[in-house]
């Protein structure tokens, strides 16, 4: 177990306490202290006290999650790595239900979980959206065909193979959130993952997660980890974006940054027919698409819903998802 903790003390009990219950016990729980100043020490260290699995490594004045993630991937003995945040509670079969995906099959990297956020006064409509996008994508399949799109998995559901992740440099700060990240880089290695069909992991909501304040979790910055491995997939060839709106416009930006070549923007609104954001020139779809030669359609129409009618589009004019077109968020 990899568990990074800053001042929890309010949850650490919990998330804790979920985990010394897991029914396989064979475990060794790593905790790294990110500097907490709340009394969160003074209760790791009774958990320490109480059980020889968990080791409490601390790093003085730090705040550094990636730092921490690190700090405690280094440390790990274990072949497999299971992730938990302080907050969050795992369903005491967790750990052996994915245990059993990645035992199955030597192939498979990664093994996550269905997960409800919680506590329920503090779900908003776009949570309870994403939550249910999350746990329809089950087999491998799903998931890297949808990871332009969001994160196919929550990172405090999985478990990995530690040799996976040390094989694409293990976790590291792109101006934007480490998990997707490393998400991405594990696709692109060929990296294989799977879920257990059921929810074992209750995923904590509130007005302090980090994905709420840090600005790295942000659009922007998921639009920079999204593009940097778009730009990777294209090889060379060159994007046309569906799509010219605020999150189309901030995928052309990252994606130029990156290095990748944006040949036009596709629109449906006439207005924005004729413009050229970033010198990219705006076009009808229907001229763009006929006209698009070797460029890879990304779609950037993020609206819920609106993906699958592109998605439906796009193949219907006979093109290949996956190889001539991608949803991106």
């Amino acid at each position: 177990m990899l568990l990074p903790v800053r001042d929890a003390a309010g949850t650490i009990d919990a998330a804790l306490g979920s985990v010394r219950a897991q029914t396989d016990p064979d475990l060794e729980v790593v905790v790294v202290d990110d500097g907490s100043t709340d009394g969160t020490a003074e209760r790791l260290a009774a958990h320490a006290a109480e059980d020889p699995r968990v080791r409490v490594l601390r790093r003085e004045g730090a705040g550094d999650l990636v730092g921490a993630l690190e700090l405690g991937r280094r440390a790990a003995r274990g072949r497999l790595l299971l992730r938990m945040d302080a907050d969050d509670v795992s369903e005491p079969t967790r750990l052996a239900r994915c245990r059993a995906l990645l035992d199955d099959d030597p192939g498979l990297a990664v093994a996550s979980c269905l997960v409800r956020s919680f506590p329920e006064a503090e779900v908003r409509e776009g949570r309870r959206r994403y939550d249910a996008w999350l746990n329809a994508l089950v087999d491998h399949p799903a998931m890297a065909r949808e990871r332009f799109v969001e994160s196919p998995v929550a990172h405090p559901s999985v478990l990995l193979r530690a040799d996976a992740l040390a094989a694409v440099g293990g976790y590291r700060d792109p101006q934007g959130p480490e998990d997707y990240d490393l998400w991405l880089r594990l696709f692109a290695a060929g990296a294989r993952f799977a879920k257990v069909p059921e929810v074992l992991l209750h995923w904590r909501e509130g007005p302090l997660r980090a994905s709420r304040l840090d600005p790295r979790y942000g659009p922007d910055g998921m639009a920079r980890v999204r593009a940097a491995a778009l730009a990777v997939a294209l090889a060379g060839r060159p994007a046309a974006i569906v799509g010219a709106g605020t999150a189309g416009r901030r995928l052309a930006r990252h994606l130029l940054a990156a290095g990748a070549r944006v040949a036009a923007f596709l629109e449906v609104d006439a207005k924005k027919v004729g413009r050229a954001p970033h010198g990219i020139p705006v076009v009808a779809h229907e001229e763009g698409l006929a006209r698009r030669g070797e460029a890879v359609v990304v779609s950037a129409v993020n609206a819920w819903g609106a993906r699958e009618r592109v998605r439906d589009l796009l193949a219907g004019q006979g093109l290949v998802e996956g190889v001539d077109f991608y949803l991106a968020g």
